[in-house]
Parts: structure tokens; C-alpha cells; sequence
């Protein structure tokens, strides 16, 4: 049968990754996943539990496209509590995942055959799903010395219709400031270009929080989801806000893409937003694991890392260790029995060189981790 252009987008490599470590479990051995962003935690409680009740009280039906009312009201507060911003819950759209988000903004946003900007390294479904949609991704290479976060000089002669910025980012961790997103945001509004802002690991942080884009404009599409903060990877839960006069414009295509957002991850969601201690419980256990890390891996050769503000990643220059990350994976997987992401699936110019650590499972995972590192490491000088 018949396929399209469009659908032959690249493999997302940590989910290989992902399968070559369960692979390897299954025939016997044990292994510490550094590969995956994923939180080691379930759901909070009360989620789980508010969603035992529902489920013995009702069908759990569609709901309203949208996404169910008290639900948005819910995540309004949380701007309210997180930024201070007074947001409006019309203006929020509940979504399967932040996946989901991506799609209805790219449809909503763009013509097919648009560019559309993305610093790299950065999430690498940005770029599949552009091309699914048939829409041009326009990777723009980011410094270390601006902590691998795009700046308006990056963005100077290149013609493009959107960007996506991360921050904190993925892989880096690393955030904007208020002026640098500021700034950012400022050069693309003068000049047409859509600024989505993807707010996933906000909650994630490790000194000053986050800025969000709303703080500084409301002609911006954020997205966010209960994937991380929320520990809710696998529910598929997420959420957009939306300039006022594209909500209608949201809402069609939502009920015809999706109908709706999964009713039971909605109920779980909205008792998962009252949840802060069991929240801020696993916040503390990221940032003892980002502490051990940052301690770790340099005693195992990875000296050349930026410390992050935010997520749960640290992204690493291997160029003195490697030129093909991939294989470097394998042979950590192989020789250590830990799973870590090559960076090719980031940067595809310049992650041949660079690789990704998650330090989001629990605390005695990552020590393992690291022990194991460091003694794979020191043999492999030797040799």
C-alpha cells in the first residue's frame, strides 16, 4: 500500500533506546534507565483516588471539547498561584497530552510549506511533527554561551512563520531569563512570527522558578502538561492557553482531532492540582538527584555539562569521548547496564558528539547509576 512523504519522519532514538534496555531486562539483566524522561513517582494520591470514586459514580463520556470546565478553572488558579497572572479559564484548552497541544497549535497557527524555528538541541518531536503536518522544521543552533537557549541574534536573516522555545529545555534544563524571553518574544511579535512556548518542566526548578511566556504577552500559545511536574506521564493529560480570539478557532479543530481529552486522566488531573506536598516531596527528590549528578558525573570523565535550572536532564559534551553517541549508548548499555539518550536525537548536526542523562527515577536508582558509570568509564580509559 501507498505511504507519504509526510509520514517518513525520524525515529524518536530514546524510545529505541527505551526498547533495547527492556530487551535487555527481559533477558536477565538489571538495568538503571538514565534514558527516559519520566518521573520514578505515580500519580499523586488524591488523582488516583479521586478517580477510583469517579469511576464508580458514572460512564466517564466524552466531555465538552475544551475540556471539562472545573478543570480549566483549576489550571487558571494554578497561574494565578505559580505567576500571579490573572487568566482568564476560557482561554485554557485541556488536551491529550502536550502532544496534542503541539498538533492543534501547529494546525491552527501555520499553512503547509511554513518554517518554522526550533533551537537545537531541543525536543525532537518538534521537528516530526512539523514534518507530519507538512510544515518545514528550521533548526537554529544555540551556544553554550548562552546556555544552549535561542536569542534574538540567532534568529537574525532567517525566515520562518513560528518558533518553539523550551525553557526549561530538553535536553539542556537550562531556562530564559524574564529579559532574555522577553526579548525574544519581543523580536518575533514585531516581525509576525507565532511564539509557541512550551512550559512542560515548569515546577521543575532549582533556584529562581520559571518565567512563563503569559507573564510578559498574551498574543502567545503556551503549553504544558501533567506529564512531569504532576508525574502523570502515561495518562496523557495536558493543556494550551490561547489568545482569547483563537480559542473558537482551537475548538473546532479539537472536536474534530480528538472529540475530547480522556475523561478519567481529566478527573485525576484536577485533584492532582491540589496535590503540593507529594508534589514538592518529588521536587526535593529530583534536586538531591541533580546535586549527585552534577557531583557524579564528572568523576566518571563527563566533565563538560551545564549545570541546569530546571527539568530533569543534564546534556553532556562527549566530543572528547566519542564522534557517534549512538554507539556510545549501545556500548554503555552493553558494558555498564545503564541506559542514557544520544544526543543525535536532539541535534541532529551536532549530537553525534553529545548525550543526555535523566536523573527523574529515584534516588538509589541514580547512585547505582553512577557507580556503574564510573566503573565502566575507568576500564574503558584503560583500554
Amino acid at each position: 500500500m501507498r505511504v507519504s512523504r509526510r509520514g517518513q519522519v525520524d525515529p524518536f532514538i530514546v524510545m529505541d533506546v527505551m526498547e533495547a534496555a527492556r530487551a535487555a531486562e527481559s533477558a536477565g539483566r538489571n538495568i538503571v534507565h538514565m534514558e527516559v524522561g519520566q518521573p520514578g513517582t505515580p500519580a499523586p494520591a488524591a488523582a488516583r483516588a479521586a478517580l477510583t470514586v469517579a469511576m464508580g459514580q458514572g460512564a466517564l463520556g466524552y466531555t465538552v471539547a475544551l475540556g471539562m470546565p472545573e478543570l480549566r478553572a483549576g489550571i487558571a488558579a494554578l497561574y494565578r498561584r505559580w505567576y500571579g497572572i490573572d487568566l482568564d479559564p476560557a482561554r485554557v484548552v485541556v488536551t491529550p497530552g502536550s502532544s496534542g497541544a503541539f498538533l492543534l497549535a501547529f494546525t491552527a497557527l501555520f499553512e503547509a510549506g511554513d518554517r518554522v524555528g526550533l533551537g537545537e538541541p531541543g525536543y525532537p518531536s518538534y521537528r516530526q511533527i512539523l514534518r507530519a503536518l507538512s510544515l518545514e522544521p528550521v533548526g537554529v543552533a544555540t551556544s553554550d554561551a548562552n546556555r544552549l537557549q535561542p536569542v534574538p541574534a540567532d534568529l537574525a536573516g532567517v525566515d520562518m512563520a513560528g518558533i518553539i522555545v523550551a525553557s526549561p529545555g530538553n535536553p539542556s534544563g537550562t531556562m530564559l531569563s524574564r529579559a532574555a524571553l522577553g526579548a525574544l518574544i519581543a523580536h518575533c511579535a514585531a516581525r509576525d512570527i507565532a511564539f509557541v512556548s512550551d512550559e512542560i518542566y515548569h515546577g521543575l526548578h532549582y533556584g529562581a522558578p520559571a518565567v512563563s511566556a503569559l507573564e510578559i504577552s498574551d498574543e502567545v500559545y503556551v503549553i504544558n502538561s501533567f506529564s512531569k511536574y504532576f508525574s502523570m506521564t502515561g495518562w496523557r493529560i495536558g493543556w494550551m492557553v490561547v489568545p482569547q480570539d483563537h480559542v473558537r478557532l482551537i475548538e473546532r479543530l479539537a472536536q474534530n482531532m480528538f472529540i475530547c481529552p480522556p475523561h478519567a486522566s481529566q478527573v485525576a488531573a484536577l485533584a492532582a492540582l491540589d496535590c503540593i506536598g507529594e508534589l514538592e516531596a518529588n521536587r526535593a527528590v529530583y534536586a538531591e538527584n541533580r546535586r549527585l549528578m552534577l557531583e557524579g558525573l564528572p568523576k566518571a570523565g563527563f566533565t563538560r555539562i551545564a549545570p541546569p535550572d530546571g527539568a530533569f536532564y543534564i546534556y553532556a559534551d562527549v566530543s572528547d569521548l566519542t564522534d557517534d553517541s549512538l554507539a556510545f549508548c549501545a556500548e554503555i548499555l552493553e558494558g555498564a547496564g545503564v541506559a542514557v539518550t544520544p544526543g543525535l536525537d536532539f541535534d541532529p548536526r551536532r549530537g553525534a558528539r553529545t548525550l543526555r542523562f535523566s536523573y527523574a527515577r529515584a534516588t538509589a536508582e541514580i547512585a547505582e547509576g553512577l557507580a556503574r558509570l564510573q566503573a565502566f568509564m575507568a576500564v574503558r580509559a584503560k583500554l
